[in-house]
């Protein structure tokens, strides 16, 4: 068992510039935290809805939902390239969870910094993290309710297991 990140949903800043930082090899202005915090509210928050609002409001299609082995639905996938941060998909979806200024052009990336940290180092993110919401250290999803592994190397606490509570703008005001 290796070292995961490790994102506390409730804790993260839902609006506004981060200013987490990010170490990402191939382009400095990288926001790796904004493109996985994208991909988990798309993994986990998304209603996965049958109709898909969001997907066809898209005058660009730049959203598609894909197939997974977990999740024969489909989790949303945006492609940045096509992607120009309109909003219309935002407007679309019928439970708030596609947030547009989250959703920025530059592609961005996460590679948890596999093969860059020497022994005891942390990411970058996690230590330019103000809010305390990353970390980044050993830890077992199987055995803690509280946490789920989203993809290879990345964890995600969830509020009392509730994946989609943390987001809901009244709660976030607190």
């Amino acid at each position: 068992m290796g070292a995961k990140l490790i994102i506390d949903l409730a804790k993260c800043k839902l609006q506004g510039e981060s200013k987490v930082q990010c170490s990402y090899k191939h382009h400095p202005d990288n926001k790796g935290i904004d493109s996985l915090l994208e991909m988990i509210r798309f993994a986990l928050i998304c209603r996965k809805c049958e109709a898909a609002p969001c997907v066809k409001a898209c005058p660009n299609e730049a959203l598609e939902k894909v197939p997974t082995e977990d999740d024969d639905s489909g989790i949303l996938k945006r492609a940045n390239m096509l992607c120009t941060g309109c909003g219309t998909c935002a407007i679309a979806c019928p439970f708030g969870t596609i947030y547009t200024d989250l959703i920025l052009f530059p592609t961005s990336a996460c590679d948890v910094c596999r093969g860059r940290l020497g022994e005891g180092e942390k990411p970058l993110c996690v230590n330019t993290c103000e809010d305390g919401s990353i970390d980044y250290g050993e830890v077992d999803a199987a055995k803690e309710k509280d946490l789920i592994e989203v993809f290879e190397d990345i964890v995600v606490k969830v509020a009392g297991g509730v994946l989609w509570e943390p987001f809901l703008r009244e709660k976030a005001k607190k």
